[in-house]
């Protein structure tokens, strides 16, 4: 049975570490610090088998050294999966949409998918009814586009979106407060929306994680998944003060919004 504990990093981060609890074995996604990963493997008496980077940012590659060194020093087998469109170092198999890895003392399988946006080789490991997306989709968010496009951000979230309702979506950074306070400015009469935003309010209020959240919850409340919605198009118009042809206008202009919240 695989466990998803997240290990709590900097201000917001998560690392995932995939656990199956038969045997020990574990996988880190995004190990940005290397010790606090290393710590939590180590008290839990844990056998690292592979890293998942989905880009290249360094809160999400950062511990990749610390992490290598520690299972060179055990004698432990390692392998680091990422993107093969992102020059990353450290990375023993580079990856691109379609490819599959597997995971054999874990019993998963993962798919890859190419999200170009945040940054121009971003990927996601999807499988076993869990997505990986670091920075692309957050609950009611998305990522900042650092180095794609409106279109390149909106085709990998319409992806995402195309995915079971039911996936459950581990991102990588706790941003859902601030996300819900910019979507309500969107869509103020969601009531699912407004309805979330109290259960997170007293979620964060507890200290409990907000994510993982699901594709289905998100198709509901998040603006980025919404831009073919006419309501979102209508308040996007209004702040433009034009009118917008595509879909792809109306993401870009919430996008922009949401920069300047």
């Amino acid at each position: 049975m695989l466990n998803i504990h997240a290990i709590k990093a900097f201000n917001d981060n998560y690392i995932w570490l995939i656990i199956n609890e038969s045997n020990n074995h574990c996988a880190l996604v995004d190990p940005g610090d290397g010790q606090v990963c290393l710590d939590y493997i180590n008290s839990q008496n844990l056998i690292l088998d592979a890293v998942l980077i989905t880009h290249h940012h360094s809160d999400h590659i950062g511990g990749l050294e610390l992490i290598k060194q520690f299972a060179q020093n055990q004698g432990q087998p390692l392998s680091v999966y990422g993107p093969g469109a992102e020059a990353i170092a450290l990375l023993d198999h580079k990856l691109v949409e379609g490819d599959a890895i597997t995971l054999p003392n874990l019993e998963l399988c993962l798919q890859v998918i190419d999200l170009p946006g945040h940054t121009f080789g971003h990927i996601a490991y999807y499988g076993d009814d869990m997505l990986f997306c670091g920075d692309t989709l957050f609950s009611a968010g998305c990522g900042r586009l650092f180095e794609g496009t409106p279109a390149q951000m909106l085709n990998s979230l319409t992806k995402l979106a195309k995915l079971p309702e039911h996936t459950k979506v581990y991102c990588a950074h706790e941003y859902t407060i601030s996300n819900l306070n910019f979507a309500r400015t969107i869509e103020p009469d969601n009531g699912q929306l407004q309805s979330y935003y109290q259960n997170v309010l007293q979620l964060r209020a507890n200290n409990i994680a907000t994510i993982p959240t699901t594709i289905g919850l998100e198709k509901k409340i998040n603006p980025f998944l919404r831009s073919h919605i006419a309501s979102v198009k209508t308040i996007a118009e209004q702040k433009a003060q034009k009118l917008l042809q595509t879909d792809e206008q109306v993401f870009a202009i919430i996008r922009t919004l949401k920069d300047n919240f």
